[in-house]
């Protein structure tokens, strides 16, 4: 699937850790470069399905516009308050725009498990609600890093 992670394997987390972790959290920050290098990061909410963090993104939003140009981006999702509880993930590689934008409801089997998740993670609703502004973006990341402080010992 990734990239392996050759730096801090005492504190990358298994696969088992990674899944739990990213269906646990709630928020992400997104990052993306325009055209001229500079580089713009957004905060949204998201889904794991166990390969890819499907990410539900608002249609009329630089973030969109800049992946238009240039489908790379990276992702981290990251937890804790002192030193020793700091654990996280960064996923990068290239955005798949999947399903009609703005997002209407129209079938599409691709985006069955992530609007099947997404409700019930976010809304406690069995259905995803469609709201005419934001579509899907599906990031299958060509590498992943992970870390968990608490392996150190330390919390």
């Amino acid at each position: 699937m990734t990239a392996t992670q050759r730096r801090g394997r005492r504190i990358m987390m298994t696969d088992a850790e990674r899944d739990a972790f990213l269906t646990e959290q709630r928020t992400c920050r997104v990052a993306t470069v325009s055209a001229d290098g500079s580089p713009h990061v957004g905060a949204l909410w998201f889904v794991w399905d166990g390969e890819s963090l499907w990410l539900y993104s608002i249609t009329r939003s630089l973030r969109w516009a800049q992946l238009r140009e240039d489908a790379r981006l990276a992702v981290v999702v990251d937890d804790g308050v002192e030193y020793g509880e700091l654990r996280g993930i960064e996923l990068s590689g290239a955005a798949v725009f999947v399903g009609e934008s703005p997002r209407t409801g129209e079938p599409c089997p691709e985006l069955d498990v992530p609007e099947r998740l997404f409700p019930r993670k976010y809304f406690g609703m069995p259905r995803m609600p469609h709201d005419g502004r934001h579509a899907w973006l599906r990031l299958t990341p060509d590498a992943v890093t992970s870390w968990d402080f608490r392996k150190l010992g330390g919390a």
